[in-house]
């Protein structure tokens, strides 16, 4: 049994499809009941209370941990998942990280994962740390704007990083729950390409059949309406990385290729696949 956490967002749902295709049994989590998918069984739990994954992993052997917002949480103790899943019997944990725990260390979201990282590999479990830059899937931001208004509204418009389908994080987040040639491996996911903001607008533009214009916040803007999603420290980090990315956060790493021999999709494909949210 492998349990998913982060289950139906946009890593959960296509690495539960991916497991379930696999033949692997699969028991997907997120913080609200949802319907099983691909044949999993699913249990509700709230990862900012351990405790709760309890029965979820009953008789696992896999577990993906995805934290997401609940690291931030007033009480969270991200440490005591991985506690209690050596407790309950769990032998390997994919622990999806951030890239910027090794490019922005200092920042205060990056020291709370780092410190998670830390905790896994010292808990005498296999591990695997996966490190992706940003999200295609961020651009689903833009998507009622785009649909009402025609516009994205994005901070420093011309400067890219190379962005990863998460798509190729769940495959990759799969590979390694199903196979043991990633363990002990911190892996780096990045896309094929730097891409700036205005050049997402245009590709969506472009997919669309149609115009869409590109309006540029200011930082203060953009972090305005990130708060009202994301803790302000988390928004500042990243928008550090998106104001001024360093070399290594604009370097294309290989290791989706190396894991799935290939190369990794482009943003475009990503906009292709999802284009039906922007119509």
């Amino acid at each position: 049994m492998i349990v998913v956490t982060g289950a139906t967002g946009n890593v959960g749902r296509p690495l539960t499809q991916a497991l379930a295709q696999a033949g692997a049994q699969v028991t997907t989590v997120s913080r609200h009941a949802a319907a099983a998918a691909d044949g999993a069984r699913h249990m509700p739990a709230d990862l900012a209370h351990p405790q709760s994954l309890t029965a979820a992993l009953d008789g696992a052997k896999a577990l993906f941990l995805l934290l997401s917002g609940d690291l931030h949480a007033p009480e969270a103790s991200p440490a005591d998942i991985i506690d209690l899943a050596a407790a309950s019997g769990v032998r390997r944990v994919v622990l999806l990280s951030s890239q910027g725990v090794a490019t922005r260390p200092h920042g205060v979201s990056r020291i709370a994962m780092r410190a998670v990282e830390d905790a896994l590999r010292e808990s005498g479990l296999d591990w695997t740390v996966l490190r992706p830059g940003g999200f295609a899937s961020n651009a689903l931001a833009w998507a009622e704007s785009v649909r009402t208004q025609q516009t994205v509204a994005a901070p420093f418009g011309d400067v890219g990083v190379p962005i990863v389908d998460p798509a190729d994080i769940a495959q990759v987040a799969a590979a390694c729950l199903l196979d043991d040639r990633h363990t002990g491996t911190v892996l780096e996911l990045t896309g094929p390409e730097v891409i700036t903001p205005r050049q997402q607008a245009q590709a969506i533009a472009a997919a669309l059949g149609s115009p869409v214009r590109f309006h540029e916040l200011t930082r203060e803007q953009a972090k305005a309406a990130m708060t009202q999603s994301v803790p302000p420290a988390l928004a500042d980090d990243t928008l550090d990385i998106t104001a001024a990315p360093n070399p290594a956060e604009l370097r294309i790493s290989p290791d989706v290729e190396r894991v799935l021999g290939r190369a990794p999709s482009p943003f475009n494909d990503w906009v292709a696949r999802n284009i039906t949210a922007f119509r």
